[in-house]
């Protein structure tokens, strides 16, 4: 197995979260939209960079799909997939939570790249840099 490679893209994951104060389609439209384009901003990405998205939710989340929000920006050549967060006994208790990992390509090291967890979701991972 190699290595990384050391110039040119290669793909990488990003992460992001942003958590909704009401369960509506607006809502889901509005935040997810936020949170990506935080996602690509932070990173110096475009559209173009996206390989492929993966959303989750939490179960009371039900008025949209977050993929919905891409397609509204106007990207709706990139694989997505939406699916629930499991309800897992202690976890992270965060209501009203979308979450992403977004496939890209980036010429940027791996010490540089950033996620995107907005208003309550920051919690779920303080330890990574924004």
């Amino acid at each position: 197995m190699s290595g990384p490679r050391l110039g040119g893209p290669r793909r990488v994951a990003r992460r992001g979260a942003p958590t909704l104060q009401v369960d509506t389609r607006e809502q889901v439209l509005g935040r997810t939209a936020e949170m990506l384009g935080a996602l690509l901003e932070r990173n110096g990405l475009e559209p173009a960079d996206i390989v492929s998205l993966l959303f989750t939710a939490t179960d009371d989340v039900r008025s949209e799909f977050p993929a919905a929000a891409v397609r509204a920006a106007g990207i709706a050549d990139v694989p997505m997939l939406c699916a629930r967060e499991l309800d897992v006994t202690g976890g992270s208790g965060i209501a009203l939570c979308v979450r992403v990992m977004a496939h890209v390509y980036s010429e940027r090291p791996r010490g540089e790249l950033r996620h995107a967890y907005l208003r309550g979701a920051r919690q779920l991972r303080s330890d990574l840099p924004e």
